[in-house]
């Protein structure tokens, strides 16, 4: 692809080089890497390095402080412009104190987009901008201590993606616009901060006046915006290994290790199929159960949902997908939201090869056949074979569902069962290596496919279908789906309990999730009372430990109007904030009417204070709650 040029000829460097020798990172030009959902105009002007301090107030719920931006500008550039949402601007100046003219553009509030923060530049390389946050600002999560493990101190914490950093960091909030950064916090003393990235003060930190602790972090590889995270709170740190550790509230961190204790098998394993592992440590955090996302793939620190901590590390598929974004996502990311199935996509697949060579190929193939159910389910949801929203390329965030993830991983396992795995793996270990550290395009990814692994075979070209899997809808009649013997099993119990089995036969002692999930959602959803009541007493279904489980077990319920399961419904979605788990809830009670919607309100009202914004955004849309 073309590489930026009109700003600076050192910009035509290899993204690697670049990263090792301090020089930009590459931004794409060709049309279809336009980002829509940004402001910036990053050829004109663009942020190399974000500086970060800032002071964490938990009373006012708000950031404040300085960022302080390196720019690189085309010849003639006069302003840079930046996003920003519901940001406080106290002034822009130059290094040297000298005020620079800026403007505010009109909030985007309908797409989520806020504003256009234009600076004149003046000739200056780097801007210094005063600012502060609002208490509810879209990445940031402030939790009261009731909301917490420990019940006794607050907590806070980001979650960047797609673009609800410009909330809290006035910069090119654009995946495509790699940035390397430094951070300093403070915030009060007894607490202790984390981040993405390399930690400069040890776990306490440093003690300053006024009865406040410093943080230092940085990040000297160019990172998407999105990727700069951080939390606040009452943590504590255990090692896994080596290279490896989890931070999480002192009363979760035991399970939290125990939960993760096999992720330095799962280091070894992506470094043996797909290169290096290029960001030092890989720490994780485990989370308060507000937060919205299974696992967020922020460099050196992954954060986890505690919905995981089973007791079985049957969920640690999650590890190994956020582990696998250090090379799909972290290391080449999508350029823009338009193509986030080369992030969730190559993860998924990539994610299922690590669970492959540290648990053997029967658990791998139990996930990958648990994700075709997805894939068929999501298409038919979507509208079928034809509905424009189950392409993998199209308008940002217009995917259906976990298309991206499943469609996407689907797509190169057919690739690979076409080419062989040995060929195909050395083929994905070299475009790791090509494009480290740079944004990609889907056609970005075809040309590279075309060049280094076709090459020229039409008969292979034609085999695999490429254009009819990146572009257009449905699901291409060459796709490969992997089966389980395991879930095989499950599926005969199922059958059997169908047919009017009782619930004692399926005797479910050591499931893993995915079994269960196996079992619960080929449940027919019309069920009567008395055969609910049987599978809830019998399988322990709304006392489970299982956040997955109690999500199915919910729908279920729900999709039947069983009253005597909504006490635990209710205790649920007041206690996960994850949407993934809580979404499909609400949309069920809502797809009731009359006697679902109330329901629906009535938990929402209950439940809100304690979720992300992200979150709580969702649930107000899909209940339709004014905000």
């Amino acid at each position: 692809m073309r590489i930026l040029a009109p700003v600076a000829a050192a910009m035509l460097i290899a993204a690697p080089a670049a990263a090792q020798t301090g020089k930009p990172a590459p931004i794409l030009t060709t049309p279809e890497a336009k980002d829509v959902w940004t402001h910036a105009q990053p050829e004109v002007a663009r942020v190399t390095h974000v500086d970060l301090n800032l002071d964490v107030d938990f009373a006012s719920k708000t950031l404040s402080g300085v960022a302080t931006l390196n720019v690189l500008a085309a010849k003639g550039a006069k302003e840079i412009v930046l996003d920003v949402d519901d940001l406080v601007i106290e002034s822009v100046t130059c290094p040297k104190g000298k005020v620079l003219p800026f403007t505010i553009g009109p909030r985007e509030t309908e797409t989520g987009l806020g504003s256009a923060l234009t600076v004149q530049l003046e000739g200056n390389k780097q801007i210094l901008i005063r600012y502060r946050t609002k208490p509810g600002a879209s990445a940031l999560g402030w939790l009261p201590p009731e909301l917490t493990a420990g019940k006794k101190m607050p907590y806070l914490f980001s979650q960047g993606q797609p673009i609800n950093n410009r909330s809290w960091i006035p910069t090119q909030d654009s995946p495509g616009i790699r940035q390397t950064w430094s951070a300093t916090f403070t915030v009060p003393d007894g607490f202790v901060a984390v981040m993405s990235g390399d930690r400069l003060d040890g776990a306490t930190g440093t003690l300053v006046p006024h009865q406040k602790r410093q943080f230092r972090f940085k990040m000297d590889r160019p990172v998407p915006p999105y990727l700069i995270a951080f939390a606040v709170g009452d943590l504590a740190f255990k090692a896994t290994g080596p290279r490896s550790g989890v931070w999480a509230e002192p009363s979760q961190l035991d399970a939290a290790a125990h939960e993760v204790a096999d992720v330095e098998k799962m280091i070894d394993a992506a470094q043996a199929l797909y290169g290096p592992y290029r960001w030092g440590r890989y720490d994780m955090l485990v989370l308060p159960p507000s937060f919205p996302y299974g696992g967020m793939e922020n460099p050196t620190l992954t954060f986890l949902t505690p919905t995981i901590i089973t007791g079985d590390r049957s969920n640690t598929d999650v590890v190994a997908h956020e582990l696998a974004h250090s090379w799909s996502g972290n290391l080449v990311t999508n350029a823009t939201w338009s193509d986030s199935w080369l992030n969730e996509g190559f993860t998924t697949y990539f994610e299922n090869r690590i669970m492959e060579a540290v648990y053997g190929k029967e658990r791998a193939a139990m996930y990958s056949d648990l994700d075709w159910d997805g894939l068929v389910r999501d298409i038919k949801n979507a509208g079928g074979q034809d509905a424009p929203t189950t392409r993998l390329h199209g308008e940002p965030g217009a995917t259906f569902g976990q298309l991206d993830y499943f469609k996407g991983s689907t797509f190169l396992r057919t690739i690979e069962a076409a080419v062989g795995r040995a060929k195909w793996d050395a083929y994905l270990r070299s475009y790791f290596d090509r494009h480290a550290f740079q944004p990609q395009t889907t056609a970005g990814f075809l040309a590279d496919l075309r060049a280094n692994l076709i090459k020229g075979d039409k008969a292979l070209e034609a085999k695999l279908e490429l254009d009819r899997w990146a572009y257009q809808a449905g699901l291409p009649d060459n796709a490969v789906h992997v089966t389980s013997a395991t879930l095989a099993a499950v599926d005969a119990k199922l059958a059997a309990f169908n047919a009017g089995g009782p619930a004692s036969a399926v005797q479910p002692t050591g499931w893993a999730t995915q079994q269960w999930l196996r079992f619960l959602n080929g449940l027919p959803r019309q069920q009567t009372p008395a055969r609910l009541k049987e599978l809830d007493e019998t399988l322990g279904l709304s006392a489970s430990n299982n956040a997955y489980v109690r999500s199915a077990w919910a729908e279920l319920a729900i999709a039947n109007r069983y009253e005597p399961a909504l006490p635990s419904i209710e205790e649920f979605v007041k206690r996960v904030g994850r949407g993934l788990l809580i979404y499909p809830i609400y949309k069920d009670l809502m797809a009731q009417g009359d006697w679902g919607k109330p329901i629906a309100l009535r938990f929402y009202e209950g439940a809100k204070a304690g979720y992300h914004p992200n979150a709580a955004a969702g649930v107000a849309k899909i209940v339709g709650a004014a905000d």
